[in-house]
């Protein structure tokens, strides 16, 4: 984890025989350098796991799916009460108003256009799943290439630490 006691050396993209794949978990998906970083190395496809949900975080993923020109698979992280156990005493002290469910799965798939190919899914497990065309991987990079023409490597550099 980068943004926890970590460094860089994991900061990877893995090469998948359909597409190159990376990912971010939760709120790293703000930091623009690891975006950038990985749409550099060649991502195609990102996972983006969270607990977070509803706007702006859709307009997060829609945004970052755009920019890079990769698709973004948004994984909500559903739980509901009664995963919890009412052993356990902040159940009841902290979670006590609340019937039903703490955060409903908002899993979806973005094309590299920004355009959701999926609806936002209330349901208990996640339900995301869509075939990915070949043609559709890269998107339209001709017109905005953050990691190339747009890039003006001529003025900005950025150096990642990989080592442990």
């Amino acid at each position: 984890m980068v943004w926890g006691r970590g460094d860089g050396s994991d900061l990877e993209v893995d090469s998948l025989p359909f597409a190159r794949l990376s990912g971010l978990l939760c709120w790293e998906n703000y930091m623009l350098l690891a975006r950038y970083a990985l749409t550099a190395w060649g991502r195609q496809i990102m996972a983006a796991p969270t607990w977070d949900r509803k706007q702006p975080w859709l307009s997060t993923l829609r945004h970052i799916a755009k920019e890079c020109k990769s698709f973004v698979i948004g994984c909500g992280s559903a739980m509901h009460m009664d995963d919890i156990s009412d052993l356990l005493s902040f159940k009841s002290e902290f979670l006590g108003d609340i019937d039903g469910w703490l955060n409903p799965d908002e899993s979806l798939i973005v094309d590299p256009d920004g355009k959701m190919w999926t609806g936002r899914q209330w349901t208990r497990k996640p339900s995301c799943m869509q075939r990915l065309q070949k043609g559709q991987r890269s998107g339209l990079r001709w017109q905005l290439d953050i990691v190339g023409h747009y890039a003006r490597p001529d003025v900005f550099e950025l150096r990642v630490r990989r080592s442990p």
